[in-house]
């Protein structure tokens, strides 16, 4: 809000025009009073002996009538001299002083308006006409110098003011400097006096204060559009942002409740960020969910053969002295199978395990060189019809896939098992069907949970369709359940090459 109104203050480029147009002003001056000047020397018949230096020519247009000036001061550039030196005494000649007698009505009145402060020179730096000074030399001066050489000159001074100043116009930098003009004044070619002119331009404070009611509208509409700016922030973003933060503490306490969408989102990028939040708690609290209920199966799954294991040690170690060679070999083989069991169960969740934090490798294949991986012993026959699909999935992977689905047919007595493959919008889709007992109706629903399986008792774990979901789900695809009329069907899609 401060930064337009800063800027009025401490806008050089403006402060800069306000020193030229005060220069403007004083050549446009001066060259009406050097003008009056010539004509008083003209018709005063003065002898060009008496007159000063002669006046170079224009070296840009030379047979111009014109010499045009233009402000050339530059408050950023240009050095802030010391203040005006002090005039020195001299003699003048007395033709001089009568034509500065005479003038010296026209500089009063033409001060009243203007503001600026004349001297009228003669061709030595004398001062002939001016309020003050008159009879003493400013030959010394710098600008006055140049312009007894027939140049025009002008320089930035220090002001010294005679009345103190406000405190205000310290944060202008024009407030403290004075524009001085010197003007030659050219008579048949010779520089026969100078004009000399200073004044203080105008500042920025100065002018603000005059346009104050404008500035005022100014403060007005620069306040309004920032509380308008801060209401519409605090609606589209503090607001929905601190909603956020409020529901994220309610869902880290647990209040599944929470996890919904925002009432007010404010902006497209606060309801996409919103959005990505919920559906994190949400995945997060899924997987919360998924690792309690797997805790729960793999405790449940490795309690009953270490529970085994535990009562036929215990029987070996408190009875086997009275048992016989066949019961000590019964409880042993006990021992070693649910070891066993155990040593499986361990295998098959570093499996799945391994599947779940798989990262996709980016790697393809076709379903004939996964086949070309797979085991043929103990496997049923197989009818392929793929032609060249290529998978986006490397062919280890897809060979895992294969093992699990046709290892389950074989287990539930399927002597054909029938893969089918076709591509189509970059997805590719493979059917994988068995002539086997197939799945009941009430076992459908849970075929994909960890440790749900129907021959435990010939040594399945209940984790190979988990493995091959997880596997399926690191490379952007799925596997469902489909019907069929005879055995078992399941429908892979996978991203196709």
């Amino acid at each position: 809000m401060a930064l337009p109104l800063v800027g009025l203050f401490f806008f050089r480029l403006y402060e800069n025009q306000l020193i030229r147009q005060t220069e403007a002003e004083l050549i446009a001056q001066g060259a009406a009073l050097a003008a009056i000047h010539a004509q008083e020397v003209r018709a005063a018949g003065i002898a060009a002996e008496k007159l000063g230096a002669a006046v170079p020519a224009d070296s840009d247009n030379p047979d111009s009538p014109y010499r045009p000036i233009e402000p050339r001061l530059d408050l950023a550039s240009d050095r802030v001299l010391a203040t005006r030196p002090a005039a020195t005494a001299a003699s003048v000649d007395p033709a001089f002083t009568a034509i500065g007698a005479r003038l010296s009505g026209i500089l009063a009145e033409t001060q009243k308006t203007t503001l600026a402060g004349f001297r009228l020179l003669d061709p030595k730096g004398v001062v002939i006409a001016g309020r003050e000074e008159v009879g003493l030399s400013l030959g010394a001066v710098g600008e006055v110098r140049a312009a007894l050489a027939g140049r025009y000159a002008s320089a930035l001074r220090q002001r010294v003011p005679n009345q103190p100043s406000p405190s205000l116009y310290s944060v202008s930098r024009g407030t403290r400097v004075r524009v001085f003009v010197a003007m030659p004044v050219a008579v048949d070619g010779k520089v026969a006096g100078v004009v000399y002119l200073s004044r203080t331009p105008n500042n920025i404070v100065k002018h603000l204060y005059g346009e104050r009611g404008k500035v005022v509208l100014a403060a007005i509409a620069i306040l309004g559009g920032t509380l308008l700016i801060g209401l519409i922030f605090l609606r589209t973003v503090s607001r929905p942002i601190y909603a956020l933060m409020e529901r994220t503490k309610r869902i880290a306490a647990g209040d599944r409740a929470a996890i919904r969408p925002l009432d007010h989102h404010g902006t497209r990028e606060m309801a996409a960020l919103s959005d990505a939040f919920l559906d994190m708690a949400e995945k997060l609290h899924a997987r919360s969910d998924s690792i309690q209920t797997f805790a729960t199966h793999v405790s449940h799954e490795l309690k009953s053969p270490l529970t085994a294991i535990q009562g036929a040690a215990e029987l070996l170690r408190d009875s086997g002295s009275a048992m016989d060679e066949a019961e000590r070999r019964r409880f042993s083989d006990n021992i070693v199978t649910d070891a066993g069991r155990l040593n499986l169960l361990v295998r098959r969740l570093l499996d799945l395990a391994r599947a779940e934090n798989l990262a996709p490798s980016g790697e393809s294949t076709s379903l004939s060189a996964a086949l070309a991986l797979l085991p043929t012993r103990d496997r049923p026959a197989l009818r392929v019809e793929a032609g060249e699909t290529g998978l986006r999935i490397s062919a280890e992977n897809a060979a895992i896939v294969l093992a699990n689905l046709i290892d389950n047919s074989a287990w539930h007595g399927a002597t054909l098992v029938s893969i089918m493959a076709a591509s189509a919008g970059g997805k590719a889709t493979i059917q994988v069907s068995d002539d086997g007992a197939g799945i009941s109706p009430s076992n459908r629903a849970r075929i994909f949970e960890p440790f749900f399986t129907t021959r435990r008792d010939c040594g399945g774990t209940g984790m190979g369709l988990g493995i091959v979901l997880a596997l399926l789900k690191a490379h952007d695809g799925t596997i469902r359940l489909v019907d069929s009329e005879r055995g078992t069907r399941f429908e892979i899609i996978l991203p196709a090459v």
